[in-house]
Parts: structure tokens; C-alpha cells; sequence
């Protein structure tokens, strides 16, 4: 049987496209069945309407409180039969709460070989420029559960990206991306999927 999947998004979804583009590939235990924004004019729900999977939008402010939002987040995923759920660029912190309703069922794909460079504040661009700041040579993507401590959880799989001379934070989260997380996130995805 495969595992239902939904894919929480905040923003452009070019993770959700390779989560996308690899189901029958590499990810083949489980199957996209919903996609969930919380920002509702994210391209993301483009993304996931132009592949035919189902879409909805909880934003916070409408609901009033964090508590409300993943209330109703809870009632969406959990009427939907989502067994795995997966965050691609969702910006928005879980509590305790959310997060140990799904004990091991949530992913998160972070853009650095953590435990550097994570935790509160480190995402997007500013992770790729605390890398080039520090000097480092390597840095890389890093899939995990999500519990209740941002980036905390039990690491599942890791890549590792080569940083190079002129590099910037922009150049190198495309590495990031292109090189690590587009093919980390659908492998972690298969693996956490086909163990269910």
C-alpha cells in the first residue's frame, strides 16, 4: 500500500517539484496526495494544480493564534489519511503539540550539513551566507523529523556540496538545491515511505 503524502509549502516549491517529478521514479511507497499552503498566493499551488493534486491554505492570521492554525492544519491532514508529511520551504515553526501527533511522520529538508548552521534563524539565504562567512569549504542539505526543536530532530539522510571561490549565497543555494536537496528530499522520502 502506498503511504499519502502531504507536502507543506510557504513559497516558489521547487522542492515540491522534484517531489514531484521523482513519484514513480525513486519515490514509489508513497504518493502525493495533498499539498498544503499557508501563504495563499505561494507558486507552489501552481505547482501541485498543473500535477493534479489537491491543494489547501490555512493561513495563521486568519485563524488567530498558533494554536488555531494547527488545530485546523491537524484536522485537514489527518481527514485527508495523511501518513507522512513533508515541509519544502514551509516557514512556520511547529509546536510540541503538532509535532508529536506525528511522531516520525514529519520531514524537513534543511540547506546545510547540520549541526551547523540550523536552528532558529537559520533559513533561506541567510544559512548559505553564515557558510560563506565562516569559511567553510563544505556545506550541504540535510533531510530530518521534525519535532519540536527547530532542525532537533533525528537526521535521515545527508549530502554533501562543495563550496567554491566567488561563490554567494544566491550561486550557492542553487548548488544546494539542484545538487543536494532535489535529489536528498525524494530518496529521504522513499526510505521514511517504504518503512511504514
Amino acid at each position: 500500500m502506498s503511504a499519502r503524502i502531504a507536502v507543506l509549502v510557504s513559497g516558489g516549491g521547487t522542492n515540491l517539484q522534484a517531489l514531484i517529478n521523482a513519484q514513480g521514479s525513486v519515490l514509489k511507497s508513497g504518493k502525493i496526495e495533498l499539498v498544503v499552503s499557508n501563504v495563499p498566493d505561494a507558486y507552489a499551488l501552481e505547482r501541485a494544480k498543473k500535477a493534479g493534486i489537491a491543494t489547501e491554505v490555512v493561513v495563521k492570521k486568519e485563524l488567530g493564534s498558533q494554536a488555531a492554525f494547527e488545530e485546523k492544519l491537524m484536522e485537514i491532514l489527518d481527514g485527508n489519511r495523511i501518513d507522512i508529511i513533508i515541509l519544502a520551504g514551509f516557514m512556520t515553526i511547529l509546536t510540541e503539540k503538532f509535532t508529536a501527533h506525528y511522531p516520525k511522520r514529519i520531514l524537513n529538508v534543511h540547506p546545510s550539513l547540520i549541526p551547523a548552521f540550523c536552528g532558529e534563524g537559520f533559513y533561506g539565504l541567510r544559512v548559505h551566507q553564515a557558510a560563506l562567512d565562516y569559511g567553510v569549504k563544505v556545506t550541504g542539505a540535510t533531510v530530518h523529523f521534525v519535532n519540536e526543536i527547530p532542525d532537533g530532530g533525528e537526521i535521515i539522510a545527508q549530502k554533501a556540496v562543495e563550496i567554491l571561490p566567488g561563490d554567494t549565497p544566491e550561486i550557492l543555494q542553487k548548488r544546494v538545491m539542484e545538487e543536494a536537496e532535489w535529489i536528498l528530499l525524494p530518496q529521504a522520502a522513499e526510505k521514511v515511505c517504504a518503512q511504514l
